[in-house]
């Protein structure tokens, strides 16, 4: 049996490893661009928004699943515009601090992909081995990844948009590749 003690150096390195192509891939490489478009009048939706405190809203809201048995409710989604909405705080967003989460959030799914491991696999496994369960623990974030993962998207809201994007950017969040690197480390450092 592994430790997941003596895997630490795997798990930082991992985690360093899928940031910095994460980083790569969102401010280096054009592949991002198209995640979001801009509205047709910006300026008239940034003053009717003004109002709303930082936070998450949907339209059209309902207050409970009942109000879905109403007509009108039914024809408010049928006519749309319907949607999600995230308000950030006013002012110029902090580089940093995102890095910096998403740097915390790739060391604990580093953590996690390296206990699971660890309590899984033998020492002596083959790396198809290492590979298949580290991988297949590593995709999990993906279906966790709600509004609040740092810097990405939810499958829930890229959903509606796969079907006309390349299938390589229809995926979990920032980085569709986290497990080919954040694995392969973990999955060498085990068989040593």
């Amino acid at each position: 049996m592994v430790t997941i003690l003596s895997l630490w150096l795997a798990i930082v390195l991992s985690a360093v490893v899928v940031w910095m192509a994460s980083l790569v891939v969102w401010a280096v490489l054009p592949y991002h661009q198209s995640d979001y478009k801009g509205l047709p009048d910006e300026e008239a939706a940034r003053k009717a928004l003004t109002p709303l405190a930082p936070g998450q809203y949907n339209i059209p809201h309902l207050a409970s699943r009942d109000e879905l048995k109403k007509p009108e409710v039914a024809k408010m989604f049928e006519e749309g515009p319907a949607g999600f909405l995230t308000i950030t705080s006013r002012g110029i967003p902090s580089a940093g601090r995102g890095m910096a989460l998403s740097f915390v959030y790739n060391l604990v799914i580093s953590f996690f992909v390296a206990y699971l491991a660890s309590i899984t696999l033998a020492a002596d496994v083959s790396y198809l081995g290492v590979f298949r369960v580290a991988g297949t623990g590593s995709q999990t974030p993906c279906g966790l990844a709600g509004p609040g993962a740092p810097l990405g998207n939810t499958w829930a809201t890229r959903s509606s948009t796969a079907s006309s994007q390349p299938a390589s950017s229809a995926g979990c969040g920032p980085d569709e590749d986290r497990a080919a690197v954040g694995v392969f480390i973990v999955a060498t450092d085990i068989r040593r």
